[in-house]
């Protein structure tokens, strides 16, 4: 006899979202079982029960898997996408199915967690859980750009965009340095929450062009450490992340 489970567990197994989340579709009536409006904490038996989410079958719930993928610039870090474009998921084994945590600009590369393992997706990404993020930035540089001083007091007390402060948790390792005859600037910013594109709009803010966006490590696990090369992924285990 199949012994019965939460609703909410056997969904997060599956990789559908956190059980956060998952209580909050039950509590909106999206989730059915066998047919009928499922219940705040309603055991199933995976064997037997049936259970939809938005008309969709959720299947049996995986093994949860973990994969560290260095994104390349150009590629998508969503699940899907509209326009045919490579996305992450075309870079990792296709099962079973796994979903990004979190984005990285299209325009930026470095550390992405894929997994199905929606209550770590919920530990990573939500604001109350702060697991850092860090960031290495690189921006051109000229002598009429702010002073190293500048920009880390700009960064730490925030700048105000279209109503939002933004603001970066920790700035430091300012190291300057030549490329293509170019001067350049670069530096890390750690982020416990980040809002769309927001490193790149407070660069823009001070007037500095982004050269290259590179996320290094996302809570305990450095991009580093990994061996890995754009493109390239690596099955991890969570006791890696946090």
């Amino acid at each position: 006899m199949t012994k019965q489970i939460r609703l909410n567990k056997y969904m997060a197994s599956a990789g559908v979202a956190s059980r956060r989340q998952i209580d909050q579709y039950i509590s909106n009536g999206e989730v059915y079982v066998n047919g009928k409006p499922a219940m705040l904490g309603q055991l199933i038996d995976p064997d037997t029960d049936t259970v939809t989410l938005h008309s969709r079958s959720i299947g049996s719930p995986h093994q949860p898997v973990y994969y560290a993928l260095y994104k390349p610039v150009g590629v998508i870090s969503t699940a899907k996408d509209e326009c045919n474009r490579k996305t992450v998921i075309d870079l990792v084994p296709r099962e079973p199915r796994v979903y990004p945590v979190g984005r990285l600009d299209t325009d930026s590369e470095g550390l992405i967690i894929l997994t199905n393992d929606g209550d770590l997706t919920y530990q990573l990404t939500h604001p109350s859980q702060s697991h850092e993020k860090e960031y290495r930035v690189t921006v051109a540089y000229s002598k009429d750009a702010p002073t190293e001083g500048d920009i880390s007091v700009a960064f730490s007390q925030g700048i105000l965009i279209n109503d939002h402060l933004m603001k970066a948790d920790r700035v430091y390792g300012f190291t300057k340095h030549r490329k293509d005859n170019k001067e350049l600037l670069s530096f890390s910013i750690v982020l416990y929450t980040g809002l769309n594109r927001q490193i790149r709009r407070m660069c823009a803010k001070l007037g500095l062009e982004v050269v290259v966006l590179k996320r290094i490590r996302i809570a305990n696990l450095h991009l580093n450490s990994l061996n890995i090369k754009p493109g390239e992924y690596i099955k991890i285990n969570k006791t890696n992340i946090i």
